[in-house]
C-alpha cells in the first residue's frame, strides 16, 4: 500500500477511532480484491460511429431513424419534452420518471428535410436529424439552440457495458447551469464535472467536485432561448463545459461545446424548450412535482452534531425561548442513537425521548431524526438480522455480504434498487414515529464507506437487483439515495397516511424532488463556504429540487460573529432555513456570537416568521409549477446578459430580490436589478431598473427589495395572514398569488390570484376574475407610496 493511500484512508475517516481505522483499512483491501474479481476486463475495444441514414420508420409524434450502424428513436410528448434514445434506448425504464413514459403528441410528424436530413416539427420545438446522425434543436422559428455531433461508442470486443461519447454545440453567447450541486457555481466555468455523487471526505469549498448529488442535467440560457437537457444513464462519467467566443466586427462565433463521456448505460435524453419557467414545468411533470414540506418546515431549524443528552436539547431550546427567538425544530444527530446503530436509542443518554417530543411539541418545535443507510453486521443488532432475513442487502457476484465501514463500525447497506427492501425499509420508520420524531433527514447515502482510498463508497462490482433487471454499483450507485428517500417516503405514506412527510436527503439523483429536498452538506467555515451556500441552493433549483438550505455557519470551524450573521440573514430567505455544525466547530447558537449579533439575527427570525405565509404560497407554486422558491435574477429575463452573470443576489418567487452579504466588511453593496421598480422593504426608496443600484447593508440586515405591484402573503401582528402590497408604477398593475395553507395533512388548497392598480390616487387590490367576488378576505398593507 502507498503511503499517501494510507493517509488519505485515514483522514477519510475522521473521528472514527484507531480500532475502526484499521478495519477501514481492511475493507479498503476487500473492496479492491472484490472490484479484481467481480468486474470484467474491458480488453479490446471496438469504436463504432451511426454512419449514413439508411432510411426511417414514422412513428407516432416522431419515429425511428435507422442509419448503417445504429438506430435513433425519437419523439415529441404532449407536453413538448422531445426523447430520443440511440441503439434502440427507450424511455423506460428510468429511476428519474415520475411514471410512465408520457404520450406523444399526435401532431409531431416525421418528415424529410433538406440534403438527405429528417426532421421532427412539434408546437414548441423543431428537431432535425442529419443523415450522419447530428441532431439539432431549434426553436419553431429555426433558431438552433443545440447541436449534438453524431455520437461515438466504444465497445468491448468480448461484450459488456459501453462507453461512449457525446459533443455538443450552443451558440457563443450561451451560459451553463445545473448538473446537481455544484459549490462553484451557480454558472459553471469551464473545465470538467464528474458525475458520481461523492462524499469528500471532509468539509468542501468551491473548488471541490465532485459532491454529493451530481445530476446530468443541464439549464443553457442564450439569447435564442433556454433549454434543458437531461441524458438518462445513472453510470459514472464527466462532462467537459467551454463557453463559447463571440467574434468581433466581421470575425466568426466560437459556439459554446459540452461533452459528456459516460462508463455505461444507454445513451438518451430529453430535451425541454421555452422560457425557464416553462422549462421547469416539463421537467416537474416528467420527473415529478416537488414534494410538499409541512409548514412547520419552512420554519428555522437547529441542529448540532453533539447535542448528548435530553438536558442539553433542553437547555437549547429555553435558550431559544429566552432570548424571544421563534423555533420550528430540533435535529438529532447520530450521538443520539446507541452505539451509532441506526433505529435505535441511546437510553441513558435520551431515557424519555417521547416524553421530550410531547413537550417540544407543545411549544410548536418538532423533532428530527438523522438516519443513516448502513446497517451494523453484528448478529443480535435487530435491524441486521432482520434484513438478513429479508435478504434485503447489497451482495457481491459470489452472494457474500458487502461490507463497508461507518460510525456504527462494520457494516452492510440495504439494497434500494429491490422494491421488496424498500417496503420493509420504509415500515422500520414505525420506530421513529414512535419515538416522537416528526421529521427525517437522511445522510451518509452516497453511500459512503469510510474503506474506499479516494473514494469513499461500495466495491463498483457489487451487485444490486435495479427492480430485476440485476447489475451492479456501477448503476446503482448515483440512484442509491434516491430510491432510500422513496422507500421512507413512500413507507411514512403508510405509516402516517393523514400527514405529509417531511424529508430531506445529503445525496440524490434526478426525481428527488418527487420525496423532499435537500441540504448543502458539510460546506466548510468560511466565506467561500458561505458564497457555495447560494451557489448550491441556485444550481439544484435549475435542476429541479427547490426545497435546499445550507448549513448556516458552516460545518467545521468557529465562524467570526460577522460571517455567521452574514450566513444567517441569507439562511433566513432559504427554504430550509437550519443552523448546524460538527462536533468539532464551535457553537452556532445566536446568543453565542455576542449581544449584537444575537439582536440582528432576532430580526432575521422574526422576518422569517413574518414571511411564512408567502413562503408557504411558494411551495404549493412548486409543487404545482415546478419553479424554485430561489431563483436567478435572470429568471423572468435570460435574454439580459448582465443578469445572467449575476452570481451574488436572488429572486424569491416573483416578489423579493434579497442581495446577501458575501464579503467581510462590507456596509453597502450593489445589486443588479431587472427590468421595472424595486423597492428597498427596510427603508422604502425605490430603484429603477435594468441596471445596477448601490443599496446600503449595515450588519443589521442585508438588503432585500420588492418588485412594484408585489401581492405578498404575510403574517400579521396578531398572527394572521394579512396581504402586503407595494405600490405599482403609475399605470401599471401587478399581482402576486396566495396559497393559505394550515394543515400537514394533503388537502389541496385553493391558489388566490390579486391584482393591483392605481384607481384614481389610490391603490386598490382586487381578486382576479374567477377567484370570487365579493370584499377580500384578508386585510391589506400598502407599501411604497412614498414619491421615488
Amino acid at each position: 500500500m502507498e503511503g499517501r493511500d494510507l493517509v488519505r484512508s485515514i483522514k477519510a475517516v475522521g473521528l472514527v477511532g484507531a480500532a475502526q481505522r484499521v478495519r477501514a483499512v481492511r475493507a479498503a483491501w476487500r473492496r479492491r480484491r472484490a472490484d479484481a474479481a467481480g468486474l470484467p476486463e474491458r480488453g479490446a475495444e471496438r469504436a463504432r460511429v451511426p454512419g449514413p441514414v439508411q432510411g426511417v420508420e414514422p412513428g407516432p409524434g416522431g419515429g425511428v431513424v435507422r442509419f448503417t450502424r445504429s438506430e435513433l428513436r425519437i419523439t415529441v410528448a404532449t407536453s413538448g419534452a422531445v426523447f430520443w434514445g440511440w441503439d434502440g434506448a427507450g424511455p423506460e425504464p428510468s429511476y428519474a420518471l415520475a411514471g410512465p413514459c408520457p404520450e406523444p403528441d399526435p401532431r409531431a410528424v416525421l418528415e424529410p428535410d433538406k440534403d438527405g436530413a429528417w426532421r421532427v416539427v412539434a408546437e414548441r420545438v423543431t428537431v432535425v436529424v442529419s443523415r450522419h446522425g447530428a441532431v439539432e434543436v431549434q426553436t419553431p422559428g429555426g433558431v438552433l439552440l443545440r447541436r449534438d455531433l453524431p455520437p461515438r461508442w466504444w465497445e468491448p470486443v468480448g461484450g459488456g457495458a459501453a462507453r461512449w461519447m457525446q459533443r455538443s454545440e450552443v451558440s457563443a453567447d450561451a451560459r451553463f447551469f445545473g448538473l446537481g450541486g455544484r459549490a462553484s457555481g451557480p454558472r459553471l466555468r469551464d473545465g470538467t464535472y464528474r458525475l458520481w455523487n461523492t462524499d469528500p471526505g471532509h468539509t468542501f469549498a468551491p473548488e471541490d467536485d465532485p459532491l454529493y448529488i451530481t445530476m446530468p442535467v443541464q439549464m443553457v440560457v442564450a439569447d435564442a432561448g433556454t433549454h434543458l437537457v437531461f441524458h438518462d444513464t445513472s453510470w459514472d462519467g464527466t462532462v467537459t463545459l467551454c463557453g463559447g467566443e463571440e467574434g468581433a466586427g466581421s470575425g466568426h462565433d466560437r459556439a459554446g461545446t459540452s461533452e459528456l463521456r459516460v462508463d455505461g448505460g444507454p445513451l438518451r435524453c430529453w430535451v425541454m424548450v421555452g422560457t425557464p419557467a416553462r422549462v421547469l414545468h416539463a421537467w416537474a411533470a416528467l420527473t415529478g412535482a416537488p414534494a410538499l414540506p409541512p409548514p412547520w418546515a419552512l420554519g428555522h431549524h437547529h441542529a448540532r452534531w453533539g447535542f448528548g443528552s435530553e438536558q442539553e436539547v433542553r437547555r437549547i431550546v429555553s435558550g431559544y425561548q429566552e432570548h424571544g427567538l421563534p423555533l420550528d425544530a430540533v435535529h438529532l444527530d447520530i450521538d443520539h442513537y446507541d452505539a451509532h446503530q441506526v433505529f435505535t436509542v441511546d437510553k441513558d443518554r435520551f431515557p424519555k425521548l417521547p416524553l421530550l417530543a410531547e413537550d417540544l411539541g407543545r411549544d410548536g418545535i418538532r423533532l428530527v431524526s438523522i438516519v443513516d443507510p448502513a446497517v451494523r453486521s453484528e448478529p443480535g443488532v435487530a435491524v441486521y438480522d432482520a434484513g438478513l432475513a429479508e435478504d434485503a442487502f447489497v451482495r457481491d457476484a459470489a452472494g457474500r455480504l458487502v461490507e463497508g465501514v461507518v460510525w456504527s463500525g462494520e457494516s452492510v447497506y440495504p439494497d434500494f434498487t429491490r422494491a421488496r427492501v424498500r417496503e420493509w425499509w420504509g415500515g422500520l420508520y414505525e420506530e421513529r414515529l414512535t419515538q416522537g420524531f416528526a421529521g427525517f433527514w437522511h445522510d451518509m447515502n452516497e453511500p459512503t464507506s469510510f474503506a474506499a482510498f479516494g473514494e469513499n463508497t461500495l466495491p463498483r462490482s457489487a451487485r444490486h437487483d435495479l427492480e430485476g433487471r440485476g447489475g451492479d454499483h456501477r448503476e446503482a450507485h448515483n440512484v442509491y439515495a434516491l430510491c432510500m428517500a422513496q422507500a421512507a417516503y413512500e413507507g411514512l405514506c403508510g405509516l402516517v397516511p393523514k400527514e405529509r412527510p417531511f424529508l430531506f436527503s445529503r445525496s440524490g439523483w434526478a426525481g428527488m424532488q418527487r420525496y423532499g429536498g435537500t441540504w448543502s452538506g458539510d460546506v466548510a467555515t468560511g466565506w467561500p463556504g458561505l458564497r457555495a451556500s447560494l451557489s448550491l441552493v441556485l444550481g439544484l433549483g435549475l435542476c429541479g429540487v427547490p426545497y435546499s438550505g445550507p448549513d448556516v455557519g458552516g460545518f467545521d470551524g468557529s465562524p467570526s460573529p460577522e460571517l455567521y450573521l452574514r450566513w444567517f440573514q441569507l439562511g433566513a430567505y432559504l427554504p430550509l432555513f437550519r443552523t448546524h455544525a460538527s462536533l468539532r466547530a464551535g457553537r452556532r447558537e445566536p446568543w453565542e456570537f455576542g449581544e449584537e449579533v444575537l439582536a440582528h439575527a432576532r430580526v432575521a427570525l422574526v422576518e422569517r416568521r413574518r414571511l411564512l405565509p408567502y413562503f408557504v404560497t411558494l411551495s404549493h407554486l412548486a409543487r404545482r409549477t415546478g419553479a424554485p422558491y430561489v431563483r436567478p435574477v435572470w429568471w423572468g429575463m435570460p435574454e439580459d446578459r448582465a443578469l445572467r452573470d449575476c452570481e451574488d443576489a436572488f429572486l424569491l418567487g416573483d416578489a423579493l430580490l434579497v442581495a446577501p452579504v458575501l464579503d467581510p466588511g462590507a456596509d453597502r453593496r450593489a445589486v443588479q436589478l431587472p427590468r421595472g421598480r424595486w423597492y428597498d422593504t427596510a427603508t422604502g426608496e425605490a430603484y429603477e431598473g435594468p441596471g445596477q443600484a448601490l443599496v446600503e447593508a449595515p450588519l443589521s440586515r442585508i438588503p432585500v427589495l420588492a418588485r412594484a405591484g408585489a401581492v405578498l402573503p404575510v403574517r400579521g401582528a396578531d398572527g394572521g395572514l394579512e396581504l402586503e402590497v407595494w405600490a405599482p408604477r403609475r399605470g401599471r398593475t401587478g399581482g402576486g398569488f396566495v396559497v393559505a395553507d394550515g394543515g400537514d395533512g394533503w388537502d389541496e388548497p385553493k391558489v388566490e390570484r390579486y391584482v393591483t392598480r392605481w384607481k384614481k390616487r389610490r391603490v386598490v387590490v382586487e381578486r382576479h376574475e374567477g377567484d370570487g367576488p365579493g370584499e377580500l378576505p384578508y386585510p391589506v398593507r400598502v407599501r411604497g407610496l412614498a414619491r421615488p
